[in-house]
């Protein structure tokens, strides 16, 4: 995997995402996710995995998506894990990403709910 800029805060994960994402590059996104990340996308469904992550983003990014960056809200963190969310501009109610700090400081995503959806009654 190519070097990538690391985040250092829990925050930077958003910005980076959002850059990656913007460049069309899926391997970057993988790259902010631990190895065995679940990701809860699609809505209902969970992609578990770096490469499943990847091969994800690859498939969405060939759309040409862009993504505009969101105002996160406050950052709760004990320890080496972090809760990170952002009211998403799209409505979709809300964003929380759970992010763990790496042996060198780092941040990645450990579990990402990048949509919230009603619950089936």
């Amino acid at each position: 995997m190519p070097e990538y800029e690391k985040a250092m805060r829990p925050e930077d994960i958003t910005r980076l995402f959002v850059e990656r994402s913007n460049a069309g590059d899926a391997t970057g996104v993988a790259a902010l996710y631990e190895e065995e990340a679940v990701l809860a996308y699609p809505p209902g469904e969970r992609t578990v995995g770096r490469e499943a992550i990847r091969a994800l983003w690859e498939k969405v990014l060939a759309g040409r998506p862009r993504f505009e960056p969101e105002p996160p809200l406050p950052t709760l963190v004990s320890g080496d894990i972090a809760l990170t969310a952002t009211p998403p501009r799209d409505g979709a109610g809300a964003r929380a990403q759970v992010a763990r700090r790496q042996p060198d400081g780092s941040w990645l995503r450990l579990l990402d709910q990048p949509e919230f959806v009603t619950p089936a009654r």
